[in-house]
């Protein structure tokens, strides 16, 4: 077909496909999923592990917390550069956070050694080894992140990005939008507005009761 009379492209018909929803788990949900009963050293084991470490730290990416080294955490704060951006990040070290680290403490060779074990062979001259590493223990974590919701009793689906969008969830509007920026290490405070609004449903839920209710 020439190019002239093809109807899709720049200065055509654009094709627009629906924005997707950000589903995130609630309070409640979490709660079920930190009081799992497992045995301790199983990959579904550690996969909840990483997983609430991705939550804890206000829904951090699944790159930036398998990089997390022991001297990234120095007088109570982790300090650690965002993979995504390079954003330098200094917060204060949650408790629940505490007990996990805690678990991995054994096998600690020293204050550059990684916590978690997934990195922990990998050459670090070579980006696209640790990418690929990286990959892996993401497909992994998935796995298993379906089999933790499943000893839950969770009905929605569940990633290791999902730990991102639950921290949005319970967020809410329970902080301010600045705060959120600083917390998501977001580089504009529009990137954040634009990600929290999938997660502040009350005013719409309120608008939407304020007519039915009659």
């Amino acid at each position: 077909m020439a190019m002239k009379l093809y109807p899709f492209g720049k200065d055509k018909i654009q094709i627009k496909f629906p924005e997707s929803f950000e589903v995130g788990l609630d309070e409640e949900e979490v709660r079920s999923i930190e009081a799992l009963k497992l045995p301790v050293g199983p990959t579904i084991w550690h996969t909840r592990n990483v997983w609430l470490i991705e939550f804890y730290f206000a829904g951090m990416r699944i790159s930036d917390a398998l990089a997390i080294k022991w001297s990234d955490m120095q007088d109570d704060r982790f300090y650690y550069k965002m993979n995504k951006n390079d954003k330098p990040v200094s917060i204060k070290i949650p408790e629940k956070t505490k007990a996990i680290f805690a678990y991995y403490g054994k096998d600690k060779r020293g204050e550059d050694d990684f916590v978690f074990p997934d990195l922990k062979t990998a050459n670090l001259k070579y980006a696209r080894g640790v990418h690929r590493k990286q990959l892996t223990a993401k497909r992994k974590f998935n796995k298993y992140l379906k089999k933790i919701t499943i000893l839950a009793g969770i009905k929605k689906n569940i990633s290791s990005h999902i730990a991102r969008h639950t921290f949005g969830n319970i967020a809410g509007d329970k902080i301010h939008p600045i705060m959120l920026q600083k917390l998501y290490r977001h580089s504009d405070l529009r990137t954040t507005i634009g990600y929290q609004s999938n997660f502040i449903n009350k005013p719409a839920d309120e608008a939407l009761g304020s007519v039915l209710d009659f």
